[in-house]
């Protein structure tokens, strides 16, 4: 196996001039680069990144922390994170936890070990712990996405409250009073915010939430499915569905569809976060869309900012516009 003093010999420089080149600092003549980079790709040569992470006391490595990567939404948001740490040299673990506090736990474990530079945490619940288990083992924390009450840390997450407000107001002035609130795990923070949105809607209005149209569940499509046909069985039943996430309002429409119910027809569709064109053949869902791309990238800069040092500021909540969409899924109830 090439070392780095093989490369040097090979090159006729010396093995600072090399990693100079390896570590793009320093000034190197054009000419020398090219001889060096020459000489690594002759050898075969690989740094040793394990001593250059001892000595430089960084892996240079980031893990994000998901509750679902098959979610468009957190595809999406994975995107963003992969784009600003790759293009600053860092490298991205990927880690998804399905809601699950025992899988995230193990996860954090693992990273600690591994000594990652940064997590990006998408909490299964909205509970203290596993940002300070990350903080007492010096590990530098953003979270995404949901709330983290009890703990001092950074915060990039939608506007969840004020878009599910917006949202539940929308069907409200189409004549809307019978609304499903299908919303997600009580415990997570983005579920919490949404039924305070949807609930304030209707104390804005004067009016009261049905409370038998209320219903908790995962944020999945199996979630969704269980509770739209809880909603459909009420008497009377629902003119709206309020789904808490895009894969509530999959499997809220699959019951629809299986019921003869047209959208939007006899029953109107809202949502939060958008689905992509291959979920959806054209646009069509009525949705309250969080920039997920841009809540990756702006988490990403304000952690590496942390780890190199720019910034040291106390820790901040940033929360980002999330406007809502009107589309075809809303009409006047019938």
């Amino acid at each position: 196996m090439s070392t780095i003093r093989d490369v040097a010999r090979r090159a006729a420089v010396s093995t600072m001039t090399v990693s100079r080149v390896l570590n793009r600092r320093g000034y190197v003549r054009p000419a020398t680069r090219e001889r060096i980079e020459a000489a690594i790709a002759e050898l075969g040569y690989v740094p040793n990144s394990l001593a250059r992470s001892l000595r430089s006391k960084q892996t240079k490595t980031l893990a994000l922390v998901l509750t679902d990567i098959t979610n468009p939404f957190f595809t999406t948001l994975a995107r963003g994170v992969e784009d600003v740490a790759s293009n600053q040299g860092f490298n991205v673990i990927f880690c998804n936890t399905d809601e699950s506090e025992h899988k995230q736990d193990e996860y954090l474990t693992v990273l600690v070990q591994k000594q990652v530079d940064g997590v990006l945490l998408v909490p299964a619940r909205s509970v203290p712990e596993p940002i300070a288990f990350l903080q007492q083992h010096g590990i530098t924390v953003v979270v995404l996405d949901r709330r983290a009450p009890g703990v001092e840390v950074d915060v990039i997450r939608g506007e969840s409250e004020r878009a599910a407000f917006d949202l539940t107001s929308l069907l409200l002035e189409l004549g809307h009073r019978r609304i499903g609130m299908l919303s997600g795990p009580a415990d997570v923070s983005t579920a919490q915010d949404r039924v305070a949105g949807y609930q304030r809607a209707f104390r804005h209005a004067g009016l009261t939430p049905p409370a038998d149209l209320f219903f908790v569940d995962a944020y999945t499509v199996a979630g969704g499915r269980r509770m739209a046909e809880c909603a459909l069985s009420r008497q009377p039943g629902p003119t709206a569905l309020f789904a808490a996430n895009n894969f509530i309002a999959i499997g809220a429409f699959h019951v629809l569809r299986e019921r003869g119910l047209r959208v939007p027809e006899d029953i109107s569709l809202v949502a939060f976060d958008d689905l992509p064109p291959t979920i959806m053949l054209e646009p069509f869902l009525t949705v309250a869309t969080q920039p997920a791309n841009e809540m990756g990238r702006r988490a990403t800069e304000l952690l590496l900012g942390r780890l190199l040092g720019q910034n040291s500021s106390t820790p901040q909540e940033i929360i980002l516009p999330t406007p809502v969409i009107q589309r075809r899924s809303t009409a006047p109830p019938p």
